[in-house]
């Protein structure tokens, strides 16, 4: 098992303003997780990558998380889903932080959700092949249950004569039989 270590995103700009956050407010990391169905560690390394800050330490010098960390680390698992890596992740949080201007940082956002949009389209497009391809391969099959007899043999199921109604087999099923 080969371990890369990603380089740690840029803090943010000294510029850029911090929200106040009262005491009460603030979670410890083991909250983070659980409400973000994380683990620890998890959101460990999204901190080490600079994915997620902590607002500040307790006493006991464990970490403590603005309610904010709760939508950033649900982005996170989001553009996980959506097949980001985190490094990928990390470069667009750089490009965010790096953009100078809310119109640059809006169309950085706009062109790689523009691309996975595309992406999702054309996955979407194939599972509806393959869902109508499983709807037909378990109506083939199941008339096998009143059409077939046991002397039938098996390779003869592609082409099934017994079934009027679907003579050749989906391929889900013919490409069983094939050689």
């Amino acid at each position: 098992m080969t371990i890369r270590h990603l380089p740690v995103a840029a803090p943010p700009e000294p510029s850029r303003p911090t929200a106040t956050v009262s005491e009460d407010e603030l979670i410890q990391v083991g909250e983070l997780a659980k409400a973000t169905g994380k683990t620890v560690r998890a959101i460990h390394l999204y901190e080490e990558l600079g994915l997620v800050r902590a607002h500040e330490r307790s006493k006991g010098r464990y970490r403590l998380f603005a309610p904010e960390a709760l939508l950033r680390v649900r982005w996170i698992v989001k553009l996980q889903g959506l097949g980001l890596s985190l490094s990928e992740i990390q470069g667009l949080v750089r490009d965010q932080d790096g953009s100078g201007s809310a119109p640059i940082a809006a169309q950085k956002l706009r062109e790689v959700y523009g691309a996975k949009l595309s992406e999702t389209k054309k996955k979407l497009d194939e599972l509806r092949e393959l869902h109508a391809e499983l709807e037909a391969s378990l109506a083939f099959l199941s008339s096998c249950d009143t059409a077939c007899e046991s002397a039938v043999p098996v390779h003869a199921c592609p082409t099934c004569e017994r079934n009027p109604e679907r003579p050749h087999a989906p391929e889900l099923v013919a490409g069983v039989h094939a050689g």
